[in-house]
């Protein structure tokens, strides 16, 4: 039988993976807009950010990575909060995330 995942800070990146901000075709970890992941028992708090903080998907991004963490096992309450501080730069974007959108 197999193992299901463990629900840790992993696993929540790992899903996390799965959202894509819609102007921009790489998910939110890889453009760096994941500040931090705090797992406790069964609930999960996520700081994130924007590339802009007027960029007017945020609350549907936001909202995104809430559903997607709420699939995960074992998670009870999901809180994800939208922060500005500090800024999102470019180059805050994983080595992954340059290669898809084409910079070095």
């Amino acid at each position: 039988m197999p193992e299901t995942e463990q629900l840790n800070n992993d696993t929540v990146i790992e899903a996390l993976r799965d959202v894509f901000d819609p102007e921009i075709p790489v998910n939110v970890v890889d453009l760096g807009l994941i500040y931090s992941v705090e797992v406790s028992e069964g609930d999960v708090h996520v700081e994130m950010t924007l590339t802009a903080p007027g960029c007017g998907m945020g609350p549907y991004i936001a909202q995104q990575a809430e559903w997607r963490i709420a699939e995960i096992d074992d998670v009870e309450d999901v809180q994800v909060d939208v922060v500005f501080d500090p800024p999102w730069t470019p180059d805050m974007i994983t080595e992954d995330g340059k290669a898809l959108l084409g910079i070095d």
